[in-house]
C-alpha cells in the first residue's frame, strides 16, 4: 500500500479510526470513470505544455486505461487507507507506470480534481434525466390523445369545481415536466464549467493550457476564479433544487392517482404488475408504486436541505465538509431516475374508467358558473349573475336536483331573462367546448396543444434544441 501523499509533514501514522471516518471511497468510487478521463486529459495537456514528456504521457495514459478496465471488471481493491477514488487510482498507477505516475498530479490538487469529476458526472446525469423527462412527456401526450373524449370533474380545494377534459388534465403534467426539462438544461450551462487548473485554491505556477483541457473534456467554459472554482457547489445545489421541483410534480401526480384509484373515486385502476396486495386482507390492491414515489420525494427534499446546511457557513475556499456533497447528490440522481423510469413504464397501462368520470362531472352543480355566464350574456352584471346562480344552486339542492333538472318555471322564478336556451348551455359537452380561451379545456385547444407538444418532442429527439412551445423556439 502506497504512502499517503501528504505524509512528509507528519510524524505519526493516521489512526485507523480516522482513516475509516474520513474515507469516502465507498461513495465516490462511482466517479472513477470521470476521474480517469480527467486525468488522461490533464496528462495530455501536461505533455503538450512541455511539463512532462510525450513518452511519460504515453505510459501514464496506458496505465490509466488499464486501471479503468480493472475497475470495470471488478479486479480492483479499494481500501479506506487511501481515502478516496483519486488516491486509489494514483496509487495503482504507480504500480503500473512507476515513478512517472508521481508526475501526474503536477499543477492540480484534489480540490479542483474532485470538482471536475463531479461536474463531469452531473453533466452525464442531467442528460440521462432529461432523456427520462422526454420519455414521460411522450407518455403524457400519448395518454392525452387516447383520452381526448373523456370528461371528468376538475377540482379546487379537492371539491368538484368545473368539468375538464382528462386530456387537458394530463397535459397539465406535460407543462410541469417541460419546465423541469428546461430547468435541468438551463442548469447544465452552469455545470459545464471546467475547474481544473485552479489547483488547491490559488492556481498554479506551471504554464498549463486550461483551454486545451476544457476542449479535451468537452467543457464550454472555464472557471474564472480559482478560489470560487474549488469551493463552488452551487451547481449541485441548483441540480438538487431542480430535482426537488421535479419530484414535487411526480408526487402530485402520485397523490391524484392514489385518490383516483380508491373505491371512493374509482376513476382509474392500476395494472396488476404495478400494484401489490396485503398480507392479511385478500381483497386489497395497493398503489405502492405511486405511494413510494410520493414518499421518495421527501428524500430528495432532504438531500437539498442537507447540502444547503453543509454549505451555509463554510469560509472560502475548500473545506472537508464538502465531502458530504456526494451522498445526497448520488442518492437524488438515483431516486429521480428510478421514479421517472417506473412511471414511464406504468402510466400507459392505467385503466381509465371514463364512464365513472363522466357521471361524476354531471353531479355537484358543476354548471353553476356556466349559468352565471349565461346570465351575463343577457345583460346581468356578473356579481348579480353569480348571486342568482348561487341561489338557484341552493334551491336545486333543497329539491335534490341538479341545475339542468330544474324546470324553466323554476329558472324564471329567479330571473326573468332566462330562456329555453339555458339548457343547451348547461350540457357537459357545451361546458367543455365553450371554454375556448387560450389555454382552456375546449377540445380544439387541447388538440392544438397536443400537436404542439408532439412537434416539440420530435425536435428534441432530433437534437434541435428545447422549447416548451415550438412557436417560441
Amino acid at each position: 500500500m502506497a504512502e499517503k501523499p501528504w505524509n512528509g509533514r507528519f510524524s505519526e501514522k493516521t489512526d485507523q479510526s480516522v482513516e475509516a471516518f474520513t474515507s469516502s471511497i465507498n461513495i465516490d468510487r462511482r466517479l472513477y470513470r470521470y476521474d480517469i478521463e480527467g486525468s488522461v486529459a490533464h496528462c495530455r495537456m501536461l505533455a503538450q505544455s512541455g511539463i512532462i514528456t510525450d513518452e511519460e504521457a504515453a505510459v501514464l495514459i496506458e496505465g490509466l486505461v488499464r486501471i479503468k478496465k480493472e475497475i470495470e471488471r471488478g479486479n480492483f481493491d479499494f481500501d479506506d487507507r487511501l481515502e478516496d477514488v483519486h488516491m486509489h487510482i494514483e496509487s495503482r498507477l504507480v504500480e503500473h507506470a512507476g515513478k512517472a505516475a508521481l508526475k501526474l498530479h503536477t499543477a492540480r490538487s484534489r480540490n479542483d480534481q474532485v470538482v471536475l469529476d463531479m461536474r463531469m458526472y452531473l453533466r452525464q446525469a442531467v442528460k440521462e434525466i432529461t432523456d427520462c423527462l422526454i420519455g414521460i412527456r411522450q407518455v403524457v401526450v400519448n395518454l392525452s390523445k387516447v383520452h381526448i373524449d373523456i370528461i371528468l370533474p376538475g377540482y379546487t380545494h379537492l371539491q368538484r369545481a368545473q368539468p375538464v377534459l382528462l386530456s387537458h388534465h394530463w397535459m397539465a403534467y406535460y407543462e410541469m415536466f417541460s419546465r423541469d426539462t428546461e430547468r435541468f438544461r438551463e442548469g447544465l450551462r452552469r455545470i459545464n464549467v471546467m475547474p481544473l487548473g485552479s489547483a488547491a485554491l490559488a492556481g498554479t505556477t506551471f504554464p498549463i493550457d486550461r483551454d486545451l483541457t476544457a476542449k479535451l473534456l468537452g467543457f464550454a467554459e472555464i472557471s474564472r476564479n480559482s478560489i470560487d472554482a474549488v469551493s463552488d457547489r452551487d451547481f449541485i445545489l441548483e441540480f438538487l433544487s431542480s430535482a426537488s421541483i421535479c419530484m414535487v410534480h411526480l408526487s402530485r401526480l402520485s397523490e391524484e392517482l392514489i385518490l383516483w384509484s380508491s373505491s371512493e373515486f374509482d376513476f382509474i385502476q392500476f395494472p396488476d404488475a404495478f400494484a401489490t396486495g396485503s398480507s392479511i386482507m385478500p381483497q386489497k390492491k395497493n398503489p405502492d408504486v405511486a405511494e413510494l414515489v410520493r414518499g421518495k420525494s421527501g428524500r430528495v427534499f432532504g438531500n437539498l436541505v442537507a447540502l444547503l446546511t453543509v454549505m451555509k457557513s463554510l469560509p472560502l475556499a475548500y473545506n472537508r465538509d464538502m465531502q458530504e456533497d456526494k451522498e445526497p447528490l448520488f442518492d437524488t440522481v438515483d431516486t429521480l431516475k428510478s421514479a421517472l423510469k417506473i412511471y414511464i413504464k406504468m402510466l400507459p397501462h392505467l385503466k381509465v374508467n371514463g364512464d365513472v368520470m363522466r357521471r361524476a362531472a354531471t353531479s355537484g352543480h358543476l354548471n353553476a358558473t356556466d349559468l352565471a355566464d349565461y346570465l351575463v350574456t343577457r345583460g346581468v352584471p356578473f356579481r348579480e349573475a353569480h348571486g342568482c346562480a348561487g341561489a338557484l344552486v341552493k334551491y336545486a339542492v333543497s329539491q335534490g336536483k341538479e341545475l339542468h333538472e330544474l324546470t324553466l318555471k323554476d329558472f324564471k322564478s329567479f330571473s326573468s331573462v332566462i330562456g329555453e336556451d339555458v339548457y343547451s348551455v348547461l350540457t357537459l359537452d357545451q361546458m367543455i367546448d365553450r371554454r375556448s380561451s387560450f389555454g382552456g379545456t375546449a377540445r380544439q385547444n387541447v388538440e392544438a396543444r397536443i400537436s404542439e407538444a408532439q412537434m416539440c418532442l420530435q425536435k428534441e429527439l432530433a437534437g434541435e434544441g428545447f422549447s416548451p412551445n415550438p412557436r417560441e423556439g
